[in-house]
């Protein structure tokens, strides 16, 4: 049996095989002694959704012949469906990219998308992705919304009302079309939008067959932001493998360090991120991090969730609650400041369908 340390550590090096020679040779050498726990292998590598990624990988380097015939048959076809998604999700992607130019708006696609329209992957079945994001100038952002709504993109679930966008507009979807899409204005929390924001990314971004994207550093930068401070990773210092495994790649674009050390108030949280790759990934020269106090802190409260499972789920707990009540302050501060806010929380309160949906989920009516 593989614990939970041991199998995240053998599937992100596992990622890493086509690109690291002694990684390959670790691995090769770890199935050739049939220790693999594969049902492990199988939970973590789809919790952190990287498991077309890791089935793409050891095919590529013929290391299939060591698993399990059933476990092959199982890779394969999820990752051939999540090749036909992606594939729908290109296709889509370019057709709103040709919409919006059409009526003057410029979109630099974000994430997974902007990866897969990059070419980032050897096979875009390697990514998962969910929604297709972008994100135009504040000038453009009302326009956008109003072009992609007349042709035929709508909310997504029935509620009327929604919280004031802040990163980006509430989730469309329209008929026939495999993906959500969030329009974007910003990339990140309030707390950030100076230093990481639509004009700053504007600047590098590159044109790839007729579609913009950012650049390979706000790639990577952006990578880790997704995680390490919009889903609040840096609280809880733990790692996300697809964000991971899209900095990985990125690394051998451009030189990570330097990527994360541009910024200022953002670069302690990135580069945490990227040490915490560094160890996971089994210390690429590429994705070599600036060693400080602080990193050293950060990697050793990193690793030591590790060994104890019943004390980190404490933690987590409280950092979850801790998480809770801050965001609910801030929206009540919001409500205070805001007439927009004031509107959206009355809708909420008086809607009584929202209340029987919650009934209906307590199995109480």
């Amino acid at each position: 049996m593989m614990n939970y340390k041991e199998t995240l550590y053998f599937v992100a090096c596992c990622l890493t095989i086509s690109l690291e020679d002694k990684n390959r040779q670790a691995i090769e050498k770890q199935l050739k002694a049939n220790t693999v726990d594969w049902d492990a292998v199988v939970k973590v590598s789809t919790g952190h959704y990287v498991f077309p990624a890791l089935y793409c990988v050891l095919k590529r380097e013929g290391f299939l012949y060591y698993l399990p015939q059933d476990l092959i048959s199982y890779m394969e076809e999820f990752t051939s469906l999540n090749r036909e998604r992606n594939e729908e999700i290109i296709t889509q992607a370019k057709k709103i990219n040709t919409l919006l130019l059409a009526n003057s708006i410029s979109p630099i696609f974000l994430k997974g998308t902007g990866n897969l329209l990059a070419g980032l992957y050897e096979d875009v079945a390697e990514r998962m992705v969910v929604d297709i994001d972008f994100i135009v100038s504040k000038e453009e952002f009302p326009k956008a919304i109003t072009v992609l709504r007349d042709s035929g993109y709508d909310d997504v679930g029935n509620y009327k009302y929604h919280f004031p966008a802040q990163k980006h507009y509430r989730r469309l979807i329209k008929e026939n079309n495999i993906a959500a899409v969030e329009i974007h204005k910003e990339l990140l929390l309030e707390k950030y939008t100076n230093e990481f924001n639509y004009d700053l990314v504007k600047k590098d971004s590159q044109l790839i067959n007729g579609v913009f994207t950012l650049s390979y550093a706000n790639k990577l930068n952006l990578s880790i932001i997704a995680y390490q401070i919009n889903d609040d990773g840096f609280y809880y210092k733990t790692i996300s493998l697809r964000n991971g495994y899209d900095v990985f790649l990125l690394s051998k674009k451009t030189k990570a360090k330097s990527a994360v050390n541009t910024l200022n108030r953002l670069s302690h949280p990135l580069n945490c991120f990227l040490a915490a790759c560094f160890e996971v990934f089994n210390k690429p020269t590429s994705l070599v991090y600036q060693k400080t106090t602080k990193t050293k802190t950060y990697l050793s409260v990193f690793n030591s969730q590790f060994s104890d499972a019943k004390k980190t789920k404490r933690r987590h707990y409280r950092i979850k609650k801790y998480l809770f009540i801050k965001v609910r302050f801030n929206i009540f501060i919001k409500v205070i400041l805001y007439k927009d806010c004031r509107v959206w929380l009355f809708k909420r309160l008086t809607d009584k369908n929202r209340y029987k949906e919650k009934l209906i989920q307590l199995g109480l009516k």
